[in-house]
């Protein structure tokens, strides 16, 4: 299936109004916070003191980047229909936590009350885009008009062998960390750590950090499961799990060399050693993914003729019907001979072969 022409309108139309309400926050941080000093915050540098509060993290300027390439991929891409669902699973569930957690005492004490009263605006309207992407991916879809039309692709295998190695393996990797932290957390603050309260910060537009890190986990193992089936939405949701993972893993590995803990690392404690290796693992899985997904991939029905190249009734050079008993089938035996003009070398035309007698395989 592909999306009509008013669904990707519509599909590019929410992904900009969703990138426009990131950047409007990016915007106001880089303006009270001054960019060095949002940056460095962003890093989790301990020195860091910016002028005023961020309400962004370092995943809310991969989101813009998201929303930005997604825009784009609506418009032009044969996966339409599967970014537009990946956008608006992503966006509803990095967005839903706000609904309780920016009316919190915690955020109160941090942001004044003008600024809370944005965020939860931003909130509905993000989840309300994060819906209608959902029902345009639903609604706009139909049947290939031709074999001309740009028709969904899936990854190669070795793309998807890649995808699915590394996706799930880092996957299992960050739920290990979050057994970690329930075995670690003190039972006041565990609730605090997935959902949200008044104990642990983090940014005022985000989503509670225990939140995000299985959100992440879930979309990798999602992600790199699909891809071992080559399924269409596996590039989709493998690229936006990779675009999250990056931000984690590359600010990780900038601590890490900030603060010279890759010089000392064998006199660090183990699970400090654990948290280096993660670091690093997570920026290479994030690239190498990247790498491997970026490219189209392969059509469902790759070329004009499609599967069943060279069969009675599909994809025969002669693309026409078989001949009726007793009809002069020329050189094409058991076949009428093609019309000049459409396609063909003997025409001297321009343009796809017209459509087959039959739909082909599979459709």
């Amino acid at each position: 299936m592909i999306l009509t022409r008013g669904a990707r309108v519509t599909g590019a139309v929410l992904c900009g109004v969703l990138a426009v309400i990131v950047a409007s926050w990016l915007v106001r941080d880089i303006r009270a916070a001054e960019f060095d000093e949002l940056m460095r915050y962003w890093a989790g540098f301990q020195e860091a003191r910016p002028h005023a509060l961020p309400t962004t993290t370092a995943a809310d300027a991969a989101l813009f980047v998201v929303y930005a390439v997604a825009t784009v991929a609506a418009l032009r891409s044969a996966v339409a229909a599967t970014v537009l669902v990946a956008t608006g699973v992503v966006t509803i569930a990095v967005r839903l936590p706000g609904l309780w957690n920016i009316g919190s005492r915690a955020m109160e004490s941090s942001y004044s009350d003008d600024l809370r009263t944005r965020a939860l605006i931003c909130a509905f309207a993000a989840l309300a885009a994060g819906i209608a992407l959902l029902i345009t991916a639903g609604a706009g879809r139909r049947p290939p008009a031709g074999s001309y039309e740009q028709l969904p692709t899936r990854p190669g295998p070795g793309a998807s062998v890649t995808g699915f190695l590394l996706l799930c393996a880092v996957g299992a990797e960050l739920i290990a960390w979050e057994i970690r932290q329930i075995v670690r957390l003190q039972s006041e603050f565990f609730p605090d750590w997935y959902l949200g309260g008044d104990y642990l910060g983090y940014g005022l537009i985000d989503p509670p950090l225990g939140w995000a890190s299985v959100l992440t986990a879930l979309l990798c193992v999602f992600a790199g499961v699909s891809a071992l089936f080559h399924a269409v939405h596996s590039r989709p949701f493998g690229l936006l799990a990779a675009a999250l993972l990056l931000p984690a893993g590359m600010l990780g590995v900038v601590r890490a060399v900030h603060y010279d803990l890759l010089d000392h690392l064998g006199s660090l404690p183990t699970e400090t050693q654990l948290m280096l290796v993660s670091w690093l693992f997570e920026a290479f899985v994030a690239v190498v993914v990247l790498i491997a997904l970026a490219p189209r991939g392969f059509a469902d029905v790759p070329g004009p003729y499609g599967p069943g190249y060279g069969q009675p009734g599909y994809g025969t050079p002669g693309y026409g019907p078989e001949a009726h008993p007793g009809q002069d089938a020329g050189p094409y035996p058991g076949q009428q001979p093609p019309a000049p003009g459409y396609g063909y070398p003997q025409g001297g035309g321009f343009g796809p072969p017209p459509p087959p007698s039959q739909p082909p395989p599979g459709w």
